[in-house]
């Protein structure tokens, strides 16, 4: 290479001096004769006689060579610059991770970093053997920057779409955002089965006893499931990975990121919302002062239920205001809590009786009898005027003058679905109904779908709808992963939802079940095997729509037992029986009480969407007269 800079130095003064001496012999000429000159003497750069090209060549070689020495030069020095830099970067990674105490405590907070907590001390120890200055690349990440599968919200829609696409697609690596602490879990067994449990450590262990007998967890599946988030990037096969504790503020829809509420970025590829809905609240407790606020629980997630059981444990009252399916399935859970203790149960809502938005008046007070015989003082028709905390109590105004003091009030009227990413995403919230409005195929936007409580979906047989029940959130999550994998297919499915109150009585609705509409109601007398118990004995599941979501029914043939005598509406005792829901003649809603693992067959009628002239024969097709 030297060689090469010696023999240039030598050589440039020559080829300057030739083309100089060029140059002037031209404008010698050029006055001479008082011509152009030709120009193929103009182009000779050597001083020798014009038209003689070998100097040029010389020249031209001379060039040639130097630029070629200088490329290898240059492509030598960079070359050896970069092992000289991969040098210090491996020499800079083999030594031990020296993270400060204080970064260290920001990354042990994160619920799912279980590593960062046993691994502190030894972190301690070395950052006080050693000052030396910190690398930032050595930083360890804490979830991926991308994730090809975003699905914001934890909850059981969220994970039936993450197992859903890792269906279709096996090696697809999703993530999951959920502001809880948890896993995605089970939301029913909160409000049922794990408040019947004998186990004392049930709330440690969120494990409970079907009423067929058998012990589950209410998550869906255990921790090594799913891959950390750290790792989703760099398994070989993909996974389903949970970010827990964190919440997503804000969506930029065009750019395909997400921010959360810690200003981190994530970008995706395609996206889920699955964000659920949020308890409501009445007004009069909002405006009554930090002092009742703390002595309320808007009953939601496992956090809720928790706390919730420790109050029916430490209290001597608890008043549940709402009268619909969560209310009424607490009154009875703790009325029957109560019959051990000396807690004191009280539910009062606006209605004349339980689920009076739902069920038809007669069997509204049937059920509200069988919630007063589980020890539950019911209060009908009651408006909350105001709410106050006086000589150690929560005092309770009607507006019928009427007062209730107690110690702890449960708020259980209603969800508001979550739609806060409304704004930043550009997407449509329904007026009517609430939700994120999506088409057929579940989609709010070309990359973006939405499933569970937060999709205002269109029903091509009932309408413009939004439901808030499991089994909705099971399909609809299922078929956004299968959409979200190429599948196009459309939400056709009629979700049902299901309310036991208790182990004995139990219902099961599919369609529009709205107490305002014309009813028919078809009932007979039950037998011990005419309860939830019995029900989940034979299916083998206590989440009932995990067994009849695949089911399917045929064309309807009505049952070959004799019809019996009928029974009259107003009977007091309503063992079990098919009550449908009417509109402009047509079956748009149906509720089977006390009769189970005949939900396709109801499915099928309201598909049809026919007019039937005596529903006591359409009654006979869910065998409610057998044995």
């Amino acid at each position: 290479m030297w060689t090469c800079k010696n023999l240039w130095k030598k050589l440039a003064p020559l080829a300057r001096s030739s083309s100089t001496l060029c140059r002037q012999n031209a404008r010698g000429v050029l006055l001479n004769n008082e011509r152009r000159l030709p120009l193929v003497p103009q182009a000779h750069m050597s001083s020798g006689t014009p038209g003689s090209g070998g100097d040029n060549n010389l020249y031209y070689l001379l060039v040639g060579a130097t630029c070629v020495g200088g490329g290898f030069y240059a492509y030598r020095t960079i070359k050896g610059d970069k092992e000289r830099y991969q040098e210090r970067i491996n020499e800079i990674a083999s030594r031990p991770n020296k993270v400060p105490i204080a970064a260290e405590s920001e990354e042990s907070s994160e619920p799912i970093a279980a590593e960062s907590e046993e691994s502190s001390e030894p972190i301690a120890a070395e950052s006080e053997e050693s000052s030396e200055p910190i690398v930032p690349a050595s930083t360890p990440v804490e979830f991926p920057s991308h994730a090809p599968y975003l699905l914001i919200g934890g909850g059981t829609a969220s994970f039936a779409a993450a197992r859903s696409i890792r269906a279709r697609d096996p090696g697809a690596r999703v993530l999951i955002i959920t502001d809880e602490p948890d896993l995605p879990y089970m939301r029913p067994p909160l409000s049922k089965e794990l408040w019947f449990s004998d186990d004392p450590s049930v709330v440690d262990t969120l494990r409970f006893k079907q009423w067929n007998g058998k012990e589950r967890s209410i998550y869906f599946q255990p921790p090594s499931f799913y891959v950390s988030p750290q790792d989703l990037e760099k398994v070989e096969n993909g996974g389903v990975a949970v970010l827990t504790g964190k919440k997503v503020v804000h969506m930029d829809v065009r750019g395909n990121k997400v921010t959360l509420s810690d200003d981190t970025e994530i970008s995706y590829d395609k996206c889920l919302i699955a964000t659920g809905g949020i308890p409501r609240n009445l007004q009069v407790i909002e405006r009554a002062g930090e002092e009742v606020t703390k002595r309320t629980t808007l009953f939601r997630k496992v956090e809720d239920f928790k706390a919730l059981d420790k109050v029916s444990r430490d209290t001597k009252s608890i008043t549940i205001i709402g009268g619909g399916f969560l209310g009424s399935e607490l009154a009875c859970a703790l009325g029957r809590r109560s019959a051990d203790s000396d807690l004191e149960v009280i539910q009062m809502f606006p209605e004349k009786g339980n689920m009076g938005k739902v069920l038809p008046e007669y069997l509204s007070n049937w059920t509200t009898a069988k919630v007063k015989s589980e020890g539950v003082a019911v209060i009908t028709e009651a408006l909350v005027k105001a709410v106050s905390f006086k000589d150690g109590k929560v005092e309770i105004k009607l507006k019928d003058g009427r007062v209730v003091k107690t110690d702890h009030i449960v708020a259980a009227v209603g969800l508001e679905p979550s739609v806060e990413l409304a704004k930043s995403a550009g997407l449509e919230v329904d007026s009517d109904f609430g939700g994120f409005r999506v088409n057929a195929e579940l989609q709010a936007r070309s990359n973006i779908w939405v499933a569970g409580d937060a999709a205002c979906f269109y029903d091509i047989r009932l309408g413009r709808r939004r439901v808030e029940h499991h089994d909705h959130a099971v399909v609809s999550g299922r078929l956004a992963g299968e959409n979200m994998t190429g599948a196009n297919k459309p939400y056709w499915h009629q979700s049902m939802f299901w309310s036991d109150l208790g182990p004995d009585v139990g219902y099961e609705a599919i369609g529009i079940v709205d107490s305002s509409l014309p009813t028919v109601g078809v009932f007979a007398k039950a037998t011990a095997k005419d309860t939830p118990k019995a029900a989940t004995e034979k299916s083998g599941t206590g989440i009932r729509s995990e067994s009849e979501t695949e089911g399917t029914a045929s064309s309807p043939v009505a049952s070959s037992t004799p019809e019996p005598p009928p029974v009259p509406e107003q009977k007091d005792n309503y063992g079990k029986g098919v009550i449908f829901y009417l509109r402009d003649k047509v079956v748009v809603g149906i509720i089977l009480w006390n009769v189970f693992n005949r939900m396709p067959v109801a499915r099928k009628i309201i598909k049809d969407g026919e007019e039937h002239a005596d529903l006591n024969e359409v009654a006979k097709l869910f065998n409610i007269h057998d044995d």
